[in-house]
């Protein structure tokens, strides 16, 4: 038996694909960059992440997005000749209105090349692609009405996509409006035994979450409903310890069992903050009377039957980046801009993560922060850093980063007159205003020398502490709130919010003059 969920962590939206003995999915990666992350197994059990194929700007630029825009609801297919990923750059969630442009590459293997993009439309997001038997393909995607007449999210689109001429043609039809649950969405189209059978979302991605099951003789419909309606959703079970359920995909293993991935949270404090973010799970289906049940559902469960135990040792184990490579390890991501050379170089000083102060943190554009995912309700994270300010307007230091409205950061600056200081600045769940929080009062440091710089993330709260060169850590400043890096507060509550809680290193330098800061190292040390 193995727990839920197989990729922890912020890893929302997935969608499973086997080629062979291989298994791959992928995730959604919002403003972080590179776009799309895409993890291997051989057993479904042990995942491993191996690539993000939207790494250039020709493919994605998001300077601009805003918090939880970005790439969403990702979908990796194969036809028999190539890999093929459909992905949505969404400019605008907020409002009335949706700017949520879709595009297809293409790559002959999993590690590419990924060929530039094929724009398609811009109709609605979650946008998939269905390789139908007889050798047609289908674009599927939700469409959006801003007037909301009847619906705000007006159905799941199907139009026939021609890969010799890339683009849409034929006519585009509203195949199927979904149920009372309404918000429909994620759709994802396969068939089996003359029926086409459609899996979306609904509810939104909050805890109504659910994935609704439908089926018809024909791709444009009309669609009967699964008896069960909802094959997997946690609405109706608020104690169960899966939770926000929904967003899922089918496979198929070479033996013929089926399971689905499905997008899922795991609420900690009784504020049911899901400090981890959106995370992917999976659950045992059979078919059954033309139709897919889940093992026990639709509850989805904790504990699953695998092919495979997982490896604990290595979930467990502590990781080190030292930047002794000219390029970042695979698991770093940043924000938003694709020319990194701007915000950071592993080349200017070997053995350093240089980074370039830019603008503030949360800024939608160029900010230099480099980051990984928290992936334990408790870690422990500490990195040096060699950095002379010279006023209150250039700082660097570690941060527990969620978005503009949501972070802790141990900051390195300096005075007005140049005295070299160490402070607590926070935003704590201050959408839409911003407001800063400064925890207790600045400390002097001495104007040379490297910090260390560390926090520890509890039972949600977070203590940071620090160090002068050669010395003990100390903490520093009073236990902070560590469940405000949730999307239940990341700016917007469940329904806005979509990303997950990250531990990284960040400069700024608003005065304009790109001051760098030097980090040797950042460890992540899972507390178990």
């Amino acid at each position: 038996m193995v727990q839920n969920p197989i990729l922890p962590g912020f890893n929302p939206d997935p969608s499973i694909l086997r080629v062979g003995d291989d298994y791959y999915i992928a995730t959604s990666t919002f403003e972080w960059f590179p776009g799309v992350q895409i993890h291997h197994s051989k057993d479904l059990t042990n995942w491993e992440l191996i690539t993000r194929p939207l790494n250039r700007k020709s493919q994605l630029d998001m300077r601009g997005d805003p918090d939880s825009c970005g790439v969403w609801a990702p979908c990796l297919t194969h036809d028999g000749e190539q890999f093929w990923l459909v992905y949505t750059d969404v400019k605008r969630k907020d409002g009335s209105f949706k700017d949520a442009h879709n595009y297809i590459v293409t790559a002959p293997s999993i590690e590419g090349p990924w060929s530039d993009p094929v724009y398609i439309n811009s109709s609605g997001f979650d946008p998939s692609l269905f390789h139908d038997d007889d050798g047609r393909k289908w674009f599927i995607n939700m469409m959006w009405d801003h007037r909301v007449r009847p619906l705000l999210f007006a159905g799941i689109a199907a139009q026939e996509y021609d890969p010799v001429a890339q683009k849409l043609v034929g006519e585009r039809q509203n195949i199927f409006t979904g149920t009372d649950l309404k918000l429909v969405e994620g759709p994802h189209l396969y068939k089996r035994d003359g029926w086409y059978y459609l899996l979306t979302a609904e509810g939104g991605t909050g805890y109504e979450h659910a994935c609704t099951f439908a089926r018809s003789r024909q791709i444009e419909g009309p669609y009967e409903l699964h008896p069960q309606k909802h094959i997997i959703t946690a609405k109706d079970h608020p104690l169960n310890p899966v939770q926000r359920s929904g967003h899922g995909d089918i496979v198929e293993t070479p033996d013929g069992k089926t399971f689905v991935v499905h997008l899922m949270g795991r609420p900690t404090t009784q504020k049911r903050r899901c400090v981890l973010g959106r995370e992917t799970g999976i659950q045992e289906a059979e078919w059954r009377d033309g139709w897919l049940w889940v093992k026990d559902g639709p509850v989805p469960a904790l504990e699953v039957d695998l092919p495979a135990a997982r490896d604990e040792a290595k979930y467990w184990a502590a990781k080190r980046y030292d930047f002794d490579s000219a390029e970042l390890p695979i698991d770093l991501q940043w924000l938003r801009t694709p020319e990194p050379e701007r915000i950071f170089s592993l080349t200017d000083k070997p053995g350093v993560l240089r980074l370039y102060g830019r603008e503030s943190i949360g800024s939608w554009f160029e900010q230099a922060l480099v980051a990984r995912r928290q992936q334990h309700f408790n870690y422990q994270a500490e990195t040096e850093i060699d950095f002379s300010p010279t006023d209150e307007r250039q700082m660097a230091g570690l941060t527990a980063y969620y978005s503009r409205y949501n972070f802790h950061y141990l900051v390195v600056t300096a005075h007005a007159d140049g005295q070299r200081e160490l402070m607590i600045v926070s935003s704590e769940a201050s959408h839409p205003d911003g407001k800063l929080t400064f925890h207790g009062d600045p400390l002097s440091v001495p104007n040379d020398g490297k910090l260390r710089l560390g926090v520890t993330v509890k039972d949600s709260k977070l203590q940071f502490a620090y160090a002068l060169e050669g010395g003990e850590m100390a903490p520093f400043g009073p236990a902070l709130d560590a469940s405000l890096l949730s999307d239940e507060c990341g700016g917007h509550a469940e329904h806005g919010s979509f990303t997950g809680a990250f531990i990284g290193v960040c400069a700024q330098d608003l005065n304009g003059t790109a001051l760098e800061a030097d980090f040797s190292y950042l460890t992540y040390t899972p507390i178990q």
